[in-house]
This record gives C-alpha cells, sequence and structure tokens, in this order.
C-alpha cells in the first residue's frame, strides 16, 4: 500500500516535481472521498483540480462519471489547455474544463481549485447574496469571497468560465447564483477545506437567519478574526484531520 507524502514544512513544494505531483494528486484524491462522505455529490456535478507542478498549463481532476468515493490516486485525469485528456484514459467532464481551466489561467498563484453542487451552498446562492460576518468560521471569508451574479446554464463554454474568474477575482472563494460555491488555495488543502467551511458556513447563515435576525460581527473584529483563520497557513491545518481521518478510514485511495 503506498504511504502518504507528508507535507514539507511551512507548505513549500517539494523541490523534486514528480513527489510534489504525488503529494498533489494524494491530497486530490483525498478530497473527493470527503466530498463522497459529506454529501456533496450531485450526480455527475462537482470538481476539485490541481494545477500540475511541472507542466503548469495542465492540472489534474476527476474523470466524468465517476463516483467521488471510488476515486483513488491512479484514477486522476491530466488535461491541457486545449481540455484534452494528456494522462488517463477517461473523459474529462466538460463543465470541469470550462470553469477550472479558465480560473487556473487567470490566476497563476492558485494550485487547486474546488465546487460542487452542495445542499447549503446552493441554496444560499438562489438568494444571490454574499455571505454575513456572523460567527467565527466565517469571517475566513470576511470580504474574500465574491458573487457571480447571473445564471445562464450548464457551463460549457470558456468564455462563461472567463467570467467566472473575473468575478472571483482576487478572492478565496466566489458565489455562483442558481449554481453553488467554488473555492481556490494555493494548495489542494486549502481548497479543499475552503469549500467544506464555506457550505457549513452557508448551512449556519441558512438557519440562523430562518430563525430571527442575525446580529454581525462588527467589521474591525470581522477584519481581525479574517486574518486569524482565514490565512493559508489555517487553511492547510484545518485540513489535516481531515486528511488524517480518510487516509486511515479508505486507504485505498492511495493506490
Amino acid at each position: 500500500m503506498p504511504e502518504l507524502l507528508p507535507t514539507p514544512p511551512n507548505g513549500r513544494p517539494y523541490d523534486d516535481p514528480a513527489i510534489e505531483r504525488l503529494h498533489r494528486k494524494q491530497r486530490l484524491a483525498a478530497g473527493f472521498r470527503l466530498f463522497s462522505r459529506f454529501g456533496f455529490e450531485e450526480g455527475v456535478a462537482g470538481h476539485i483540480t490541481a494545477r500540475d507542478p511541472e507542466d503548469i498549463e495542465t492540472f489534474w481532476v476527476n474523470p466524468f462519471a465517476m463516483a467521488f468515493a471510488h476515486i483513488s490516486v491512479s484514477d486522476l485525469i491530466q488535461v491541457n489547455a486545449a481540455g484534452e485528456v494528456i494522462s488517463g484514459d477517461r473523459p474529462v467532464n466538460r463543465a470541469a474544463f470550462a470553469i477550472h481551466s479558465q480560473v487556473h489561467a487567470a490566476r497563476p498563484d492558485v494550485v487547486a481549485a474546488a465546487h460542487s453542487h452542495s445542499v447549503h451552498g446552493k441554496a444560499w446562492s438562489a438568494l444571490g447574496r454574499l455571505l454575513e460576518p456572523i460567527t467565527q468560521d466565517v469571517c475566513a471569508f470576511y470580504q474574500d469571497h465574491a458573487l457571480f451574479d447571473d445564471y445562464t446554464g450548464v457551463v460549457v463554454d470558456t468564455e462563461e468560465g472567463k467570467r467566472i474568474a473575473h468575478a472571483l477575482g482576487g478572492n478565496k472563494a466566489v458565489i455562483l447564483r442558481n449554481h453553488g460555491l467554488l473555492t481556490v488555495g494555493t494548495s489542494v488543502e486549502e481548497a479543499v477545506w475552503w469549500f467544506v467551511t464555506m457550505e457549513r458556513s452557508c448551512q449556519a447563515q441558512l438557519l440562523a437567519s430562518a430563525a430571527g435576525q442575525t446580529v454581525l460581527i462588527d467589521p474591525e473584529q470581522a477584519a481581525l478574526t479574517h486574518s486569524q483563520v482565514g490565512g493559508t497557513g489555517a487553511g492547510r491545518v484545518n485540513f489535516r484531520p481531515l486528511l488524517e481521518r480518510i487516509v486511515r478510514d479508505q486507504p485505498d485511495l492511495l493506490n
């Protein structure tokens, strides 16, 4: 059974691109298993991508129509800037390419991006509003997420992907109105964790709003909390216990 590669100190990439590639792919496979466990699947919708550390205009992604719960490292496919599968023998989801190719192109700092049609994320997206600073956790997104305030059907055109990337801007996340959530990070760990906690923040906002008038954290304290829970280090460290748990429970994801 393959072993889980540790993350180098301070989250620095491995010097050897082959080792760094495996490091990213292991966390990518773990991300899909976690998405399955958390119920983030909706048929063939949903994708997480990781930029290749050597051929940086390509990315690794889940094969089209493969259950998240079944994805292992060896199942991941590599896709180039033309949407061609250059590693792997299964097709790519057209929506995954249309969205993620443009996000990766627009944001050289982004290593990974995550999107799915999770229940609370798509419910909140139907309101066409940004999340409010009502909890400590949601402050990770305070002044650090955007709204793509449009809907034109299933995203299969890269021009629509460009519009989403433009709406994302320099933020860590974007709410796609009437669609769902998309998060990004400088590591796979960050992108996956931001998605998990953003989905939960949507759930908390929906519950609190249904119960009564919410009390907002004041802007100064929200900004301070963002600096404490919204940085790259926080994203990586919060992903760690999820990674350790899923690898212990489902070690075959490393195959």
